[in-house]
């Protein structure tokens, strides 16, 4: 069962910088507008079809920062023009979020609202598509606040997790967000099967939304609480007066920590966060040495559980090379062990700092 019923709108976020894929997401053209499996579209195109599934085109609005927008109506098509939600500046998850809801409430007040990341791997589709009708199902007909959790598949210390009661139904009331955990806590959080992945996808009711903000985030309530502006010529101006005024905070701390109507809805999506190299070397089509590849050719020898990204025009030639990150793009060569991907992040600052916000 698919729902498709005029009250669903989907919220893209787009406007990261993805920048644990330096250096080929770069400030200017972050990861998700590049088309890093290999399989002929970028992350945010896979993702924009994916809710063509759930939603008509027209519902389907994308967040962003305003210099990211010329980049979505030419990934997307002009049809996204008018749906492209900007932000002045970068105020982190929930000011956008208030923002949008506001928008969208004005257009209509009975709106079932998902929000999802750009830049995310699902591929179990059906199973994915499914969860998420049963959540707007549940968030037309209950006051909650719904986030896809994430089956944990292996200890991970990465990702923040979510803690719920189990009950007879599919959708679990959610009593604990934690953070990034120890090695230790992960395995055990593993072992109880009481623990998900926070995936950062959420689903709720216009209303419910509004409530929550009201309640947990009232400096962005009162600076976005202006239903004559929006959709209206007024929108633009009031925003790139107002919206620098938001505090700088995301999401899951300024509601979904604070709230006591959180549930989750649980699955194996075959989702990834695509969050860091060695993250899309897991999911990359390997050799028999366990090598991803993008480039034109490679011949590899000796070499074994390494990610080569090259341009498309150039040919790899390794030897004698271990669980190592190659990527050439263009203007930045970098070729960093994968145990210790962690430190790219730094590393990209020092060339910034060293050689010019170009390369940023």
């Amino acid at each position: 069962m698919h729902s498709r019923d005029n009250n669903t709108y989907v919220l893209i976020m787009a406007g990261g910088v993805g920048s644990r894929f330096w250096p080929k997401s770069r400030n200017s053209f972050p990861k998700q507008f590049i088309d890093i499996l290999g399989s002929g579209k970028s992350l945010l195109q896979l993702t924009y079809q994916r809710f063509l599934k759930v939603c008509a085109a027209e519902n389907i609005y994308i967040l962003t920062n305003e210099i990211y927008t010329d980049i979505i109506e030419l990934q997307i098509g002009a049809q996204a023009k008018k749906n492209i939600i900007a932000e002045p500046c970068r105020r982190n998850t929930a000011p956008c979020i208030a923002y949008a809801t506001f928008k969208i409430a004005s257009l209509n007040p009975n709106a079932n609202i998902i929000i999802a990341p750009s830049d995310h791997l699902i591929l179990n589709e059906e199973v994915f598509i499914s969860s998420l009708t049963e959540a707007l199902y549940f968030a037309t007909h209950h006051d909650a606040l719904i986030t896809l959790g994430i089956t944990p598949t292996r200890p991970d210390t990465g990702y923040g997790y979510i803690k719920f009661e189990s009950s007879g139904t599919k959708i679990y009331k959610v009593t604990e967000f934690l953070e990034k955990p120890s090695l230790d806590k992960a395995t055990a959080f593993l072992k109880s099967g009481d623990y998900v992945w926070n995936a950062g996808i959420f689903i709720w009711n216009v209303k419910s939304i509004l409530t929550a903000i009201e309640k947990h985030a009232t400096q962005l309530f009162s600076i976005f609480n202006q239903a004559d502006v929006y959709n209206t010529e007024s929108e633009t101006k009031f925003i790139s007066d107002n919206y620098p005024l938001s505090n700088d905070i995301s999401i899951d701390y300024a509601i979904m920590e604070k709230a006591d109507n959180v549930y989750t809805i649980t699955g194996d999506f075959g989702w990834s966060d695509l969050g860091t190299w060695a993250s899309l070397h897991d999911v990359m089509e390997k050799d028999i040495d366990s090598n991803t590849f993008n480039g034109k050719a490679s011949l590899l020898k000796d070499t074994q559980n390494c990610i080569i990204q090259l341009p498309s025009n150039k040919i790899a030639v390794v030897k004698g090379l271990s669980n190592f990150i190659v990527v050439d793009d263009g203007d930045v060569l970098l070729i960093y062990p994968k145990p210790l991907e962690q430190e790219i992040k730094k590393v990209s600052n020092s060339v910034v700092e060293q050689f010019g916000a170009e390369y940023q």
